[in-house]
C-alpha cells in the first residue's frame, strides 16, 4: 500500500455519490432554471439593467462573503448537515421571493435563497471530493457537472412555460418544492466515507507547491482566481441571455428558456467528454484548450445574427460550466482530504467575487452604452486572462 493513493471502497462510495448528485440536481434546478423568470421580475418591479445586474450579481457578492465560512462549517459540523440546511434555506427563500412586494424585498429574499444555496453548494463539492476515488476525479466531476446541466435543461424551459401559464410567482414555488425533496433524498442516503475523511498522513495527496494547509497553498489561491475569472462568463450569460433574447431578438420567456437549456444540453456532453480527457491526459492542458475556445465564443455573442448568438451562447454556457467543475476537481487534487472543506471554500470565494463583478459590470455597460456588446467583449477578455493564468499554474505545478 505504501506510495499508493487510498481510494474509497467501490461498493460503498457510489451510494453517497448518487445521493450527492440528487441534492445537486435539486439545488441547480432552482439556481440555473431560475433565469427565464428574470424578465418578468424585472418588469413587475421596474428594475433597470443595473438593478437587474445587482439582483443576479448578488449571488457573487454573498458567495464571496460566505464561501470560506461554508467550508469551515462543513468541516466542523459535517457536509451532510450543512448541505441539508442549505437546501432548506433555498426552499424558504424561494417561497418568500414569490411573496415579494417591491424590488427591495425581492432582492432581500433572493439574498436569503443565495445564502442557503452557497452553503449547500460548497458542501456538495466537499461530498464529491470525499466520496470519489482520486483516479476518477475528472470523470466524477464531469458527472456532477452533467447532473447540474441536466437540472437546467429541465428547469429553464419548465420555468419559461410556467411563467407563461401561471406567472413567475407561482413558477418559483415548484423550485422550492424540489429543494425540499432533494433535502429528503440526500439526508436519507448520504453517509460520509470515513476512510476518505481520515486517510493516513502518508496517503494524502501532496500540494505541488509544498504546503498542506489549504489557506497557505498558492495553488489553491491561484485556482480561486482561475475559477472566478473563467466561470463568471457562464454565470453572467445564463442570467442575461433572456434579457438579450427579448430586447435584441424579440424572443419570449419560453424561447429564452429553450436557448439556455440548449447550452446546458451541450454542457451534459461536454462535462462527460472533458472529464474523461482530464483523467487520461493532462488536466491543465485540456482546460487551456477549453478557455481558448471560450474566448472566441464569448466575443461571437456580439455578432448581429440570431443563429450565431444561439451557437455562441450554447458554447459559453456549456464550456464555461464544464471548466468550472474541472477546476473544483483540481482543487481536490492538490490538498489532503482533511483540508477539502477549506479548499472548496477558498476556490468558491473566487467564484463569488467574479460572480458579483460580472453581472454588475454587464448591467452597467448595457445601461451606459445601450448595447450588450461591450459586456460580451469583457467576458472574452476574462477568458483570455484565465488562459494565461492556467498556463502559469501549469508552470507552477511542474516545478
Amino acid at each position: 500500500m505504501t506510495g499508493r493513493t487510498m481510494e474509497p471502497d467501490r461498493g460503498f462510495w457510489i451510494w453517497p455519490f448518487a445521493a450527492t448528485l440528487a441534492a445537486m440536481f435539486a439545488l441547480q434546478l432552482s439556481n440555473l432554471g431560475f433565469a427565464p423568470l428574470l424578465p418578468s421580475i424585472q418588469d413587475e418591479f421596474g428594475m433597470s439593467y443595473t438593478q437587474l445586474g445587482l439582483f443576479t450579481g448578488m449571488y457573487g457578492l454573498l458567495a464571496m462573503v460566505l464561501s470560506v465560512p461554508a467550508g469551515v462549517a462543513a468541516k466542523r459540523w459535517g457536509e451532510r448537515r450543512i448541505l441539508a440546511a442549505g437546501l432548506l434555506g433555498v426552499a424558504v427563500g424561494s417561497v418568500l421571493l414569490g411573496e415579494a412586494w417591491s424590488a427591495a424585498s425581492a432582492i432581500m429574499f433572493r439574498g436569503l435563497t443565495i445564502v442557503g444555496y452557497r452553503f449547500a453548494f460548497v458542501s456538495v463539492l466537499i461530498a464529491v471530493a470525499l466520496t470519489a476515488p482520486p483516479s476518477l476525479r475528472g470523470r466524477t466531476m464531469g458527472v456532477l457537472g452533467a447532473t447540474s446541466a441536466l437540472a437546467s435543461v429541465v428547469g429553464a424551459p419548465l420555468g419559461g412555460l410556467l411563467v407563461g401559464a401561471f406567472g413567475w410567482r407561482e413558477a418559483i414555488l415548484g423550485y422550492a418544492g424540489m429543494a425540499v425533496l432533494g433535502t429528503a433524498v440526500f439526508w436519507l442516503f448520504y453517509v460520509a466515507p470515513v476512510d476518505a475523511a481520515n486517510a493516513p498522513h502518508g496517503h494524502e495527496p501532496v500540494d505541488p507547491t509544498g504546503r498542506r494547509s489549504a489557506f497557505r497553498s498558492p495553488a489553491v489561491w491561484m485556482l480561486a482566481l482561475i475559477v472566478g475569472m473563467g466561470g463568471f462568463g457562464q454565470f453572467t450569460v445564463t442570467n442575461f441571455a433572456p434579457s438579450v433574447a427579448r430586447s435584441v431578438y424579440g424572443l419570449n420567456a419560453a424561447a429564452a428558456g429553450v436557448l439556455i437549456s440548449t447550452g446546458y444540453m451541450a454542457a451534459i456532453v461536454l462535462n462527460l467528454l472533458v472529464g474523461l480527457l482530464a483523467d487520461r491526459t493532462n488536466k491543465l492542458v485540456v482546460l487551456c484548450g477549453v478557455f481558448a475556445v471560450l474566448a472566441v465564443a464569448s466575443a461571437s455573442m456580439a455578432a448581429d445574427d440570431l443563429t450565431t448568438f444561439r451557437v455562441a451562447t450554447a458554447l459559453v454556457i456549456g464550456l464555461g460550466f464544464t471548466a468550472t467543475n474541472q477546476i473544483y476537481g483540481l482543487a481536490a487534487s492538490v490538498i489532503p482530504p482533511r483540508e477539502a472543506g477549506h479548499a472548496m471554500g477558498i476556490v468558491s470565494l473566487g467564484a463569488g467575487l467574479f460572480g458579483f463583478f460580472g453581472p454588475q459590470m454587464l448591467g452597467i455597460l448595457r445601461d451606459v452604452t445601450g448595447s450588450f456588446d461591450a459586456g460580451f467583449y469583457m467576458v472574452a477578455t476574462a477568458d483570455v486572462v484565465t488562459l494565461l493564468l492556467m498556463a502559469l499554474l501549469f508552470k507552477m505545478t511542474r516545478t
